[in-house]
């Protein structure tokens, strides 16, 4: 009988430090897509502040608390990640489970913005990206979520079927920013 058993997106592709900069991967247990329902909006952002300790972000943001990260993912669509939403919020939003759909990494250390410039087209530089900030854009080819952290740190998120993608796109920008170094 074939034993099956579950792998991450990023399995055996990382950690990797190259130069000052490490790859890893996040384990995000719980990933679900938020999506208020018409007037509804102000209701949701109140429930998920009672509940996770942060409301509903505005566009580019993102909202830290103890139970869970909510991220802006679009045009009144937003995403928790770490907790799971409790029955109430089906009420007043649609929610879509995201767990095995997006591969979600953090690229940190010193040099990481200089990664990221050489695959993203928008300015990620500290004054212009800030923690808490967050966006949607293309990484490489592919379409991506990136939050800044903190200084020097980012969460990278993209399907999961483009992992191994991600995964090489990023170690060959890390070592161009390392041999430069």
């Amino acid at each position: 009988m074939v034993e099956l058993s579950a792998k991450t997106p990023c399995d055996g592709l990382v950690p990797t430090t190259i130069g000052a900069i490490t790859l890893s991967e996040m384990q995000v247990e719980v990933m679900t897509s938020v999506a208020p329902y018409i007037g509804k909006g102000q209701a949701v952002s109140d429930h998920l502040r009672a509940a996770h300790g942060v409301g509903f972000p505005d566009p580019g943001q993102a909202l830290f608390g103890d139970g869970g990260q909510v991220i802006w993912f679009g045009r009144n669509l937003a995403v928790l990640l770490g907790a799971a939403p409790d029955e109430k919020l089906s009420t007043l939003a649609a929610l879509t489970d995201q767990g095995d759909a997006w591969a979600v990494v953090r690229l940190a250390g010193v040099g990481a913005e200089e990664v990221l410039a050489r695959l993203v087209p928008v300015d990620l530089r500290p004054g212009q990206f800030d923690p808490g900030q967050t966006l949607r854009t293309e990484l490489a080819h592919m379409a991506a979520s990136i939050t800044r952290l903190s200084d020097g740190a980012f969460q990278i998120m993209v399907f999961r079927s483009m992992a191994q993608t991600l995964i090489h796109d990023l170690k060959s920008a890390m070592e161009a920013v390392a041999a430069r170094g």
